[in-house]
């Protein structure tokens, strides 16, 4: 563009600051949505690729391919002993193993224990995960079993401006050791699912019974191949070596690999990857939300090629000037190219202000830590404002470009594109609002979901109950849990208490058995089992649906030293009755099953969701123990009465005079729960955002083209007034002219709604039903906004004198 053509482009924005602000402005909304949209899918894809060499590491995974189990698909985890017998089997094998991490240990100092992100790593951890050491060695930082290798958080927050390396720490896991820094590393970023700011030796002696079972999964194991090709040819052993090992897996006829067999996983895609029966997948609400950003800058692109279209007439008497005083098609296409290209990066300047400006509000709203690389944004707007502006602005430079100047200096009015002109900005304006419905019934989809999720019946009273898992804690004697607990019972507030190796919010254990059935061939389905002490269901106020709660009455019921051969009772769940053949829970009870290890329901509960909506609710019985203290992984869970804050506070002042050196880890039922709405609820509104920005950026192009159409029909305006047409007349002429393309947008949003929310509501086991009333809602709001966004216009117009209309020009 030379000096001439930046003239014309700052007068035509200058003469027409209405439609320049709108143009802008659309364009500059929709470059900030895919900016912050897009700043959150790099967020999230970029999860362990600052690591050295990630794409030479890989996670083992545990699948499991059990019939009718509850637990069936792909495990992060491993047995414990699983890389030494890899290394057994395959010499040479580079990997390691992370027993802990987040807040997986306690930090002993001042008579206090601090939570900390510890873990037990094996010496070659370095080798596999090369985090960037600030002192120390890596060869030798995890050399010798009193070492311990720190991040610049805790060193900071312990040794202050002091060197670290040769202090001590008293770290509390599963016993409480005293350990001698010998490395600091760099803080860990947040887009990294390792929560490391601890690491110590896993040596032998941390082994326990369950380290060499097959069927086991206590922590990650960690392999690392030069080539992919490596990772491929490894992967291809791993059933022999499965059938070798993990002889105890088989079932008559199968192969131990039949029921559990092991798979490489990309450190990189672990992140991403859903576990077990998760139906939800966070790739696809990263997918989702990535495609908002880019349809939310496609609508505005649109919005741009639309009203710039509209008002390439009105420049026709230039173009028509410029050819007779010498410019060729070539030099005009350039020109108005330019303009486009200008426009936008003029756009993008703005978007990158108004992102800057609201990312602490979606950082908000989303639970997020957004920030802009200027380093990596700043060449991406200009490449950005370069293909935007070249196919926002190629239709309207060529429709310019070849007007006739002959033809366009006779006529008495300037070209308008014609019918197929209306008709590609009709196309336009369905292709606009077809996506900005099918956001608004996403919304409202999404927020209809969570909102069920939280509100839903979960089987159990969530109200005023505590959920204490610091119990669960090594430290903690195994000889005073029971005191722990009746000291608990005691405080004021607290009506009831009970101890399981489960609880609300998914901690414990997840532990699966086959329950054989009578006169069924097999093993039969596999179950869910929770080992429960006095009170449990009574504490969580579960519905009883047929039979007796557990109780020391009956002897059966108490599985204290019993071997199973020996027989127990069982309360089973709803979901249990049809999966063990049973037609009513009436039915269920007295029945015994089990084979060699025979149990007796004894009673039938509601099904209790305990954990993520997303996971379907597992077969489930349950077996008592009157001494809470035989329960290997102990959480306990409290019901309160009044506020809970104050309870936490009791429970708080308790915990600390009775086990000062373990950490307290108390919530409330709702506050667990919360973490497993997080996600969606992060998703919801980021697509809410996103929905509210599109659906204004359309009300912006369709003011401008009502706009633009109205001064057009001016002269046409008062014909039809002096022929005898209403101001009503004139106003439902006007709206009906853009209402047409609104509804017929219609049957772009619903199809593409319904399969979008089909797929994101498949991986909830509860989820809403896809009713009409979210699509027809949508559909009359778009209506009601389109009809709000040109009555303005519509009005004004048809009441316009005629005589004035008619002299308009």
């Amino acid at each position: 563009m030379n000096a001439s053509a930046f003239t014309s482009f700052y007068r035509a924005l200058v003469r027409h600051r209405l439609y320049a602000a709108f143009n802008i402005g659309g364009l500059a909304v929709g470059i900030a949505v895919f900016l912050v949209l897009g700043l959150y899918v790099r967020f999230e894809t970029g999860f362990e690729k600052w690591l050295p060499g990630h794409d030479k590491v890989y996670v083992v995974q545990t699948v499991w391919t059990i019939p009718e189990s509850p637990a069936n698909g792909p495990y992060p985890w491993t047995m414990g002993g699983l890389l030494d017998e890899m290394r057994e089997d395959f010499p040479g094998i580079v990997g390691t193993q992370i027993n802990g991490g987040d807040k997986g240990g306690a930090i002993l100092a001042g008579g206090r224990a601090t939570t900390v992100d510890a873990a037990q790593v094996d010496a070659s951890f370095f080798k596999v995960m090369p985090l960037p050491l600030v002192s120390g060695d890596q060869a030798s930082a995890l050399a010798q079993p009193g070492n311990a290798a720190i991040d610049q958080t805790t060193a900071r927050a312990y040794f202050g401006d002091r060197d670290p390396i040769g202090q001590t720490l008293v770290l509390s896991m599963d016993k409480v050791r005293t350990y001698r820094v010998s490395a600091v590393f760099r803080d860990l970023p947040k887009n990294s699912d390792f929560k490391l700011s601890v690491l110590v030796p896993l040596t032998r002696d941390m082994a326990n019974q369950y380290w060499h079972h097959w069927g086991s999964a206590s922590l990650r194991t960690l392999v690392r191949f030069d080539t992919p090709s490596a990772a491929r040819a490894f992967e291809g052993k791993l059933p022999a070596f499965v059938d070798r090992r993990g002889k105890e897996l088989a079932e008559p006829g199968t192969r131990p690999s039949d029921t559990q067999h092991l798979k490489l996983l990309p450190l990189t895609d672990l992140h991403l990857t859903p576990e077990g029966s998760d139906g939800g997948s966070r790739k696809l609400t990263v997918v989702t939300l990535g495609l908002v950003g880019l349809l939310t800058l496609l609508i505005a692109v649109v919005n741009y090629v639309n009203l710039a279209t509209a008002r390439a007439g009105l420049r026709a008497r230039e173009v028509a000037m410029r050819k007779v005083l010498g410019a060729d098609r070539a030099a005009l296409v350039r020109q108005f190219l330019g303009e486009a290209v200008l426009t936008v990066a003029i756009a993008a300047l703005v978007g990158l202000i108004l992102a800057e400006l609201g990312l602490p509000l979606v950082n908000a709203a989303g639970g997020l830590s957004l920030t802009i690389p200027y380093g990596v944004i700043i060449p991406a707007l200009a490449v950005l404002a370069i293909v935007v502006g070249v196919l926002a602005g190629v239709y309207p430079a060529l429709m310019l470009a070849r007007f006739p100047a002959a033809a366009v200096l006779a006529s008495s009015r300037s070209p308008g594109g014609g019918r197929a002109g209306t008709r590609v900005r009709e196309l336009l304006v369905i292709g606009q609002f077809g996506l900005a419905i099918a956001f608004m019934i996403g919304t409202a989809v999404l927020v209809a979901q969570t909102r069920h999720v939280r509100s839903t019946d979960l089987g159990f009273q969530r109200d005023a109950l505590l959920v204490l898992s610091s119990l669960s804690d090594p430290a903690v004697p195994v000889d005073r849990k029971n005191t722990i607990l009746a000291a608990i019972r005691a405080l004021p507030q607290v009506k009831d208490a009970t101890i399981a190796n489960a609880a609300v919010g998914g901690s414990g254990e997840s532990n699966n058995t086959n329950m054989p059935l009578p006169g069924v061939a097999g093993q039969g389905p596999s179950l869910t089992w929770v080992m429960v002490s006095p009170r449990f269901f009574e504490t969580h106020g579960t519905r009883l649906l047929a039979g007796r709660w557990f109780d020391d009455a009956h002897g059966g019921d108490d599985t204290t030293g019993r071997k199973g051969a020996d027989g127990t009772n069982i309360v089973i769940n709803r979901r249990a009755v049809s999966t063990l053949r049973f037609r009513t829970p009436q039915e269920a009870i007295g029945k015994t099953l089990g084979g060699d290890r025979p149990r007796t329901i004894i009673g039938v509960v509601d099904d209790m969701r305990f954990d993520t909506p997303r996971n379907p609710i597992a077969p489930t019985y349950y077996i008592y123990t009157r001494k809470p203290e035989t329960i290997g992984t102990s959480v306990a869970t409290i019901r309160v009465a009044g506020d809970p804050r104050s309870a936490v506070k009791n429970v708080a002042n308790l915990w600390q005079h009775m086990v000062p050196q373990v950490p307290l880890a108390l919530k409330t039922a709702d506050q667990r729960l919360a973490d497993f709405y997080e996600a969606d609820d992060r998703a919801t509104h980021l697509f809410a955002i996103g929905a509210g920005l599109a659906v204004l950026i359309g009300c912006v192009g369709l003011w401008g083209l009502a706009s633009f159409n109205t001064a057009r029909r001016t002269k046409e305006i008062g014909i039809r007034k002096t022929l005898g047409a209403s101001s009503g007349d004139i106003v439902k002429l006007l709206v009906g002219q853009f209402l047409r393309p609104v509804l017929i947008a219609n049957l772009v949003a619903w199809p593409l709604a319904y399969f979008a929310m089909r797929t994101w509501l498949a991986g909830f086991s509860d989820a809403v039903t896809l009713s009409p009333v979210y699509f027809l809602g949508a559909s009359a709001l778009a209506i009601v906004i389109a009809v709000l966004t040109v009555l303005g216009q519509s009005l004004r117009a048809s009441r316009a004198a005629p005589a004035w209309a008619l002299r308009h020009d």
